[in-house]
């Protein structure tokens, strides 16, 4: 009972600053289709006008990797659930694509809502460029990409100063095939690398940076479900990285992280 008033204090005080910030959604109108960024995971990274877009719309489509709490958000809403996680049978992007212009000819005030950003690996910009191509009017929603708040959420700076200057946002899903990347290239820009979609072929994409000069013991780590309350790291070094994350069991959805910044993660923690 004695915490009772200080948690209502707590919560008036919260709802007096979110007065003070005066946020006014924006109305999404009939015919019109929003893409939203869900953010990492957890509901408190989800952002204001993306919450708000939830709370108006009548259809949404939604991907995996978006939490069922998230989803509950859009109360009344008719739910198109299409999968898109590796490795999982999901519906074929054109479908996808399609859905969204029937519901927005429909007259539906749609939320496409994707995992992270939708700009980001996430296959947004084809589906506002096919929208824009029908006449559908759109909106993009920015959320936060777990290509940086994941790593922020496991103690991992993604830039640090003397330590990089830059850091490489890459997709792994097509290691080892004719549209690879050029790992070798990547390993000798010496900048920290974060691999998306990468999990199958963590020890195709090791043993490329490997080969491509980058030094066996650079830091490395795996974040599987950044921000959720399954979220797990195993921090390792590039030659044993991808052992370690096998034998801790790990699985997508997941981030590759290799580089020194890895290392400042125990340097925060006053880990020797």
């Amino acid at each position: 009972m004695s915490g009772s008033p200080k948690n209502n204090s707590g919560n008036a005080r919260v709802e007096q600053a979110l007065a003070r910030l005066n946020f006014k959604p924006r109305q999404l109108d009939t015919g019109h289709v929003w893409l939203a960024g869900a953010g990492p995971g957890d509901p408190g990274c989800l952002t204001l006008e993306v919450l708000a877009a939830l709370g108006q719309c009548d259809a949404l489509v939604y991907d995996a990797l978006v939490s069922a709490d998230l989803v509950a958000v859009a109360e009344g809403a008719e739910l198109f659930y299409v999968g898109k996680r590796g490795g999982q049978p999901s519906m074929k992007q054109g479908d996808i694509t399609a859905l969204l212009v029937r519901l927005a000819r429909q007259g539906r005030r749609v939320v496409r809502l994707k995992g992270g950003d939708p700009y980001l690996f996430g296959r947004g910009g084809e589906e506002a460029l096919a929208l824009a191509r029908e006449n559908i009017p759109f909106r993009v929603l920015p959320g936060l990409t777990s290509g940086l708040s994941a790593l922020a959420a496991t103690g991992i700076p993604a830039t640090m100063r003397g330590i990089n200057k830059a850091m490489i946002l890459a997709t792994g899903h097509a290691a080892g095939t004719d549209d690879d990347l050029d790992w070798a290239a990547i390993a000798r820009t010496g900048q920290p690398v974060v691999v998306y979609m990468g999990m199958a072929n963590l020890p195709l994409i090791a043993a490329s940076l490997l080969e491509g000069g980058m030094a066996p013991s650079t830091p490395a780590a795996v974040i599987v479900a950044a921000t959720t309350p399954h979220e797990r790291i195993v921090v390792a070094t590039l030659a044993t990285i991808a052992e370690a994350a096998a034998a801790a069991g790990l699985t997508s959805p997941a981030l590759i992280v290799v580089g020194g910044i890895v290392a400042m993660r125990a340097a925060l923690a006053g880990e020797p």
